[in-house]
C-alpha cells in the first residue's frame, strides 16, 4: 500500500499533462515531498478502526526528457521514512518493528517509464499509452505497518487521454488514465495483480495559476481481506498481498514561473474495503531545462 503511493502516485499528485509529451529535447527534474497520515483500517464490510496507525513521509525525486514529439522517459527513486505511532495493534498482532514506536528510513523502489503520444490533436486532445517498471531499489524490510514499501517488482501498462473543453471555456480540461500492474507473486498462490483509474479535471485561474480537483481509484485483482490473514506466515506478508481497494479524492493546485514550477495537493482516503484510513499532503517543484544535441 504504502509503495504504490510512494512510486506510483506522488508525480500524479500534482496533475502534470500526462496525456500531453514534452517537445523533442525538452524535460524537467522534480522533487516531491509527501506526508501520509494513515488513521487505521477500513475492514472488509465497511468496519472502520483505529488500530494500526501510522505516520509516513518521503522525498521523491524524477527526471523526465523526450526523445522525440511523440516519445518521453522518465526515472525517479523516493526514500522513505516510516514511524508506528499506535494506539496499541491494529489488524495483527505487534510486529518488531513497529513495536519500538521508531522511525524506518532508506530508499524504496526505482521506477522507469516511458511514453507515447499516439494521438494530439491541435493541443486539444491527446491519447498517450505508457509502460513503466518498478524494482526494489535493495533488500529492505516489508514486515510490519510502518515500513518502507512492499519490496516487490511490477510491470504497469497504461493509457493516459486528455481533452480541453473549450466549448465550455477555454480554461477548462479533463484528464483521465487507466494502469494495469502485473505484480511479483508475495505468496505463489496468491496473486495480487491491480487495475487502477485516475480522474481529474482542470481549471488555469489565471496564465501561470492553475487549480484542479481529482480522483483515484484502486481495485486488487486477487489478494487477501484482512480477516483472512490469520497465519504467522501472512501477517508477515499482509502489506504486499492485502485486496487494497479504494477511492481517494481530493484538490491541488500549481504555480509556474519563468524557471521554476510549485505545486501543492491533497487527498483524502474517502471509501475502500481492506485499506487503510487516512489522507495524503504533497507539495513540491519542477525545474523544466532543454537539451537537443
Amino acid at each position: 500500500m504504502l509503495a504504490f503511493t510512494f512510486t506510483f502516485l506522488l508525480m500524479e499528485a500534482y496533475g502534470r499533462a500526462q496525456a500531453w509529451v514534452p517537445s523533442a529535447g525538452e524535460g524537467s527534474v522534480s522533487i516531491a515531498g509527501q506526508r501520509i497520515l494513515n488513521t487505521g483500517h477500513i475492514l472488509d464490510h465497511g468496519e472502520r478502526i483505529d488500530g494500526g496507525k501510522s505516520l509516513d513521509a518521503g522525498v521523491y525525486v524524477e527526471a523526465e526528457y523526450a526523445l522525440s514529439d511523440r516519445l518521453s522517459i522518465s526515472a525517479g527513486i523516493p526514500f522513505v521514512m516510516a514511524k508506528y505511532i499506535g494506539p496499541g495493534p491494529g489488524p495483527f498482532p505487534f510486529q518488531a518493528v513497529d513495536s519500538c514506536y521508531c522511525w524506518q528510513t532508506g530508499w524504496q523502489d526505482f521506477g522507469v517509464r516511458a511514453r507515447y503520444n499516439v494521438l494530439n490533436l491541435h493541443g486539444k486532445s491527446a491519447v498517450t499509452p505508457s509502460i513503466a517498471f518498478g524494482v526494489p531499489s535493495h533488500d529492505y524490510n516489508y514486515v510490519g505497518e510502518a515500513t518502507l514499501g512492499r519490496s516487490l517488482r511490477e510491470l504497469r501498462l497504461g493509457v493516459d487521454a486528455g481533452q480541453r473543453l473549450d466549448w465550455l471555456s477555454p480554461r477548462l480540461s479533463v484528464q483521465g488514465n487507466y494502469a494495469y500492474a502485473v505484480v511479483e507473486h508475495a505468496v505463489p498462490e496468491v496473486p495480487d495483480n491491480r487495475s487502477n483509474v485516475g480522474l481529474e479535471v482542470g481549471v488555469a485561474v489565471t496564465t501561470r495559476v492553475s487549480a484542479r480537483w481529482m480522483s483515484l481509484w484502486q481495485r486488487t485483482h486477487g489478494g487477501l481481506r484482512l480477516v483472512d490473514i490469520t497465519t504467522e506466515e501472512l501477517i508477515g506478508q499482509h502489506d504486499r498481498m492485502v485486496r487494497d481497494n479504494y477511492w481517494h479524492t481530493g484538490a491541488g493546485a500549481s504555480v509556474s514561473f519563468t524557471q521554476l514550477d510549485v505545486f501543492v495537493s491533497y487527498l483524502l482516503y474517502a471509501h475502500g474495503t481492506d485499506t487503510h484510513q487516512g489522507h495524503v499532503l504533497t507539495a513540491g517543484v519542477s525545474w523544466p531545462f532543454e537539451f537537443r544535441p
